[in-house]
């Protein structure tokens, strides 16, 4: 995998030594869809803007496979994130915006838009060091040596690096439901997404001596609603095609361990017919699709399709447990969790493809798929995102949590709004009554589309004064699964330009600015501040 031709977090030869001491306005580090939605937003003010990017692409997310918008309602959506889409639509010859799109659709937005003028960036820049006076961060420092100083800073990471390194409050994993008054956070034993009867977890199976398959806890869960480090699983979102023009059929991985395959085998072969239960067309013929092969437009002119494929049922490519370090981990380090996760979800295809135990009908559905010719072909047609569901979450003055989602409470500061559901994927799997079961799945609706406070996006009073974090914000972990969505992100990275730029004004501390001021700039620049039908 070590190749440039492959997709990779980080190497070791990326890091070019560079002297230069650069000063702008304000410095993003990330270059997320929100990270460059800011920077254009700012760019577009007469502001100069220097994207930071730990990647060797743009977008994240939004480029890098997830092209099934997760948007709750569309109506809430506004300002620079509904743009991002309605020029996604203008790609495809739309007149409307467009919510399924190709990853290379996303890319030529993307990276259009950060050819802005007065938007300068850097790939393959890692956060080495920061530095604060009086508690303002005046310039950070990449391995390598690029300097780069600025009046405001923006981190737009799904780790939270930048504000992490600069002293502000997080946390990581989940709080205990009894921390922000909540029901639904911390362990969560539920229905969806798990083992619907028994599937054994043992090595050999019924010889609890013989130790659990990989990943499988021999203990039982700890109580419902009690807190512990664990986030939820991530994943690739892997674009697929079943275009035999386009297609690239699966290959086995290099490091492949049949051991991780070995409780998708038991549960693939187990007594109850899965496979029926969760096609899209109930009187689909075997070999068709399979759920979350979401069909992206558009259809290649022979009726062939190109997919957003993600996680689903109790075994799929949720890598179930091997992300918990991902947060705080080294550069080196996550590069290793990013190649494990690699390994393990080719590995998945190709085993649900290839492998004679499976039944023919599960082969059949897998082996009709592949990875497409004309997607990230710098990265071996692999995503170069992987999904960070779950990174740092800032702890500030006002921590979002499932008061806000059911409106048992609603900010007076709102500078976005969220809809999604309440979602956190799995995040351990462990052993009750000599099964294996799975824990942290949650799927929950708000009452209604909800206000993001201006609050969340800042650090509390007494700490950082000159970082906007539109990313991982102040959340709880299950109010996280909510508002976790690119086109939030978006939204949100759009009011924190608004407010970088009235903060350069004044020079004054993020948490003194204005918020009426703020709030009549957002909605002038469209915005969504309160629930509007979609």
């Amino acid at each position: 995998m070590n190749t440039p031709n492959a997709p990779h977090y980080f190497l070791p030869e990326w890091i070019q030594t560079r002297t230069e001491k650069i000063d702008t306005e304000v410095v993003i580090y990330g270059g997320t869809a929100a990270g460059v939605i800011a920077a254009k937003n700012l760019a577009e003010k007469g502001r100069k803007v220097v994207i930071l990017n730990p990647a060797r692409h743009l977008g994240g997310m939004t480029t890098g496979g997830l092209g099934w918008t997760d948007f709750g309602k569309k109506g809430v959506i506004g300002g620079m994130s509904y743009l991002f889409y309605k020029d996604l639509g203008d790609y495809y010859g739309l007149e409307e915006p467009e919510w399924l799109f190709e990853p290379k659709a996303a890319q030529a937005v993307i990276d259009r838009y950060a050819e802005t003028e007065g938007i300068t960036v850097y790939q393959l820049q890692y956060l080495d060091q920061v530095k604060l006076e009086n508690n303002r961060i005046t310039s950070i420092k990449m391995l390598g040596g690029l300097e780069v100083s600025g009046s405001y800073f923006m981190d737009c990471t799904y780790e939270g690096d930048l504000y992490a390194k600069a002293g502000v409050s997080y946390h990581v994993g989940r709080e205990a439901n009894s921390v922000y008054g909540e029901t639904i956070n911390g362990v969560q034993y539920r229905d969806k997404h798990q083992f619907s009867h028994f599937v054994d977890p043992y090595v050999i199976p019924g010889d609890p001596q013989s130790g659990t398959l990989p990943w499988i806890n021999e203990q039982d869960c700890n109580p419902s609603g009690s807190g512990d480090h664990r986030i939820q699983a991530y994943n690739f979102r892997v674009c697929m095609t079943d275009d035999p023009d386009l297609k690239i059929d699966w290959e086995k991985p290099e490091n492949y361990n049949p051991e991780e395959y070995e409780l998708a085998r038991r549960w693939f072969n187990s007594e109850k017919d899965w496979y029926n239960e969760h096609l899209r067309d109930p009187d689909a013929k075997p070999g068709d699709r399979l759920m979350k092969f979401d069909i992206l437009r558009p259809k290649t002119a022979g009726g062939f399709s190109k997919t957003d494929t993600n996680n689903h049922g109790p075994v799929s490519s949720d890598y179930i447990g091997a992300n918990y370090a991902w947060p705080e981990a080294g550069y080196q380090e996550r590069e290793k969790i990013f190649q494990d996760h690699v390994t393990y979800i080719k590995g998945q295809f190709w085993f649900m493809a290839n492998d004679p135990s499976i039944p023919e009908r599960y082969r059949a559905g897998y082996a009709r798929w592949g990875l497409p010719k004309d997607e990230f072909t710098d990265t071996a047609h692999w995503p170069h995102q992987l999904y960070v569901r779950e990174g740092r979450r800032m702890i500030s003055d006002y921590v979002l949590n499932e008061q806000d989602t059911q409106h048992f409470r609603q900010p007076a500061d709102p500078i976005a709004m969220g809809s999604y559901a309440m979602d956190s994927h799995n995040c351990q799997r462990f052993v009750r009554d000599g099964r294996v079961m799975n824990e942290g799945d949650v799927q929950l609706k708000p009452k209604a589309p909800y206000g993001v406070s201006y609050r969340s996006i800042i650090p509390a009073k007494g700490e950082c004064e000159n970082i906007l974090v539109p990313v991982c914000l102040s959340s709880s972990h299950i109010a996280y699964g909510s508002v976790r969505m690119e086109p939030v992100f978006m939204a949100m990275a759009h009011s924190a330009a608004v407010a970088a730029d009235l903060a350069l004004e004044s020079t004054c501390a993020l948490q003194d600015l204005d918020y009426p001021q703020l709030r009549e700039k957002l909605l002038a620049e469209g915005q969504v501040l309160e629930q509007k039908a979609d």
